[in-house]
């Protein structure tokens, strides 16, 4: 699924509001959130997937309630020609996850998936000009590649004038 482009109908101006960027691994999930004007992106934290009892997408429930988030970007680990792979798939049943759960929850919060096509390798590089080592990145790569792709979105939402990437609807 291509992600929209600035010719696509809008629909509408997006609300105001915090906007939390999602990195989707296989072992961990990085976060990182905007201010409530949506301006500047900060980490948040780094969660352990949790495959079998879903504890990852609860605290995340919890962290969209306690900062009353008005959109999600998940990335959508393309490959570099465009293509699906097997991490895109993941990262799409993750955000349809998400938006079941939101609607459960009668959160008022969207999910869209945003191409995030080197969004790791730019937070890497990125930490490693700032001096971090390898090893110190481990800890801290998922939370710095979300900035990266929740920077991205809050570029073209503010370029665009209307939420970027494809929404996801709850089952």
């Amino acid at each position: 699924m291509a992600e929209p482009t600035p010719e696509s109908p809008a629909a509408g101006p997006p609300r105001a509001g915090v906007r939390l960027g999602v990195d989707v691994g296989e072992a961990r999930v990085g976060l990182a959130a905007s201010d409530p004007d949506a301006l500047v992106a900060t980490p948040v934290m780094t969660l352990r997937r949790d495959h079998n009892r879903a504890s990852d997408l609860k605290m995340l429930l919890k962290i969209i309630r306690e900062r009353k988030v008005s959109a999600i970007y998940v990335g959508l680990p393309l490959s570099l020609s465009g293509a699906e792979t097997l991490s895109t798939e993941k990262a799409r049943d993750y955000a349809q996850q998400l938006a079941q759960l939101l609607k459960e929850a009668e959160i008022a919060a969207g999910v869209y998936l945003v191409d995030e096509r080197l969004s790791t390798v730019s937070a890497a590089e990125k930490m490693r000009a700032s001096g971090v080592t390898s090893r110190e990145q481990r800890d801290r790569i998922d939370q710095a590649a979300a900035v990266e792709i929740l920077t991205h979105a809050m570029d073209l939402r503010q370029a665009w004038g209307r939420e970027p990437g494809a929404a996801v609807s709850a089952d």
